[in-house]
């Protein structure tokens, strides 16, 4: 098994906010300690309801932001201020918005070199075009594409500008902050199924940001869910699709549609409101909802145990 590409230890990211002029300055713990390893060639999936700390965590690998707390290691090199410089092309980003992520005064072909421009500014600008033109082709654009401007495409043509820029480094992690949310189904399928091909075929290491449990079960290998900016259950896709051990996950997965109308369908309705990130409740933080909490779980905050294939924490685990 290769070395991990990406290794996370603690990693955390605080931010200090004040609701008024006079008021004392509260914390909002939007990632509060997380731990994962991710191998070249593999896809991990970040899930949960909005506000767990997901697109916060993107920020974080892609050196958007800096660590509050915590550890990250990026193809062997700690992540640290002194050497985000020698990592920017390691690491590069697909955002969940084709249509806001490109320059619409620019040409695709100037989008597309403008990384080798500020990266790369010794290479001469005919090897620059045809990098840019050999990268609309691998993700399936036509040559005559060069010359337009983003206005001028489909929301799946965008995306797939999107991820040709993003490319154009030869980064070996793409993280991907749910790249097809707002794309028709019929096109979701075509990225998924294009990003699947790059990755085969570049070696590329994925982690995949998504609120849709029906596109991770299709794309990733391995999954951690999130609540409020914890971990509650790392897994294999298999193993968590079809045995979920933390209450929290087996309530997000009976949120999945199914295809077969004659399923039987065993919906899990949470009560309760998700609690604010300014006053997460002490111990497990989904103690407030879960209809298997107890004392302790609203004492202490439970640890991630089990085996290395599959960890949960919960007390009282399924």
């Amino acid at each position: 098994m290769s070395a991990p590409i990406v290794k996370a230890e603690g990693l955390a990211r605080f931010y200090d906010v004040k609701e008024g002029f006079l008021s004392k300055t509260q914390t909002v713990r939007a990632l509060a300690g997380v731990d994962f390893e991710l191998s070249p060639g593999k896809t991990l999936a970040i899930v949960g309801e909005s506000g767990c700390g997901k697109s916060t965590l993107a920020r974080l690998i892609t050196m958007i932001e800096e660590p509050s707390a915590g550890r990250l290691t990026l193809d062997g090199t700690e992540v640290r201020p002194d050497t985000w410089a020698s990592l920017r092309e390691t690491v590069q980003i697909v955002f969940q918005d084709p249509y806001g992520s490109l320059n619409p005064r620019q040409k695709i072909g100037t989008i597309l070199m403008e990384p080798l421009v500020i990266n790369r500014p010794q290479m001469p600008a005919s090897e620059r075009e045809a990098s840019a033109r050999e990268m609309m082709d691998l993700v399936g654009l036509r040559s005559e594409h060069f010359d337009r401007y983003p206005h001028m495409f489909s929301g799946g043509q965008r995306q797939r500008i999107s991820i040709a820029r993003a490319l154009m480094l030869n980064p070996k992690i793409l993280v991907l902050d749910e790249p097809v949310s707002a794309l028709d189904v019929s096109i979701q399928s075509q990225i998924l199924n294009l990003l699947v091909e790059l990755q085969d075929r570049l070696g590329l290491a994925y982690l995949f940001i998504s609120h849709d449990l029906s596109v991770v079960k299709h794309f990733a290998d391995d999954v951690i869910v999130m609540y409020l900016g914890r971990a509650v259950e790392k897994a294999s896709k298999q193993t968590l699709f079809a045995a979920p051990r933390h209450p929290y996950s087996k309530a997000l997965l009976s949120t999945t549609p199914r295809a077969d109308p004659e399923a039987k369908k065993d919906r899990i309705k949470l009560e309760g409101e998700l609690p604010s990130p300014l006053n997460v409740p002490p111990g497990c933080a989904f103690a407030p909802r879960c209809w298997l909490a107890t004392d302790t779980c609203r004492a202490a905050m439970p640890p991630m145990e089990g085996e290395t294939g599959h960890q949960v924490a919960c007390y009282h685990p399924l």
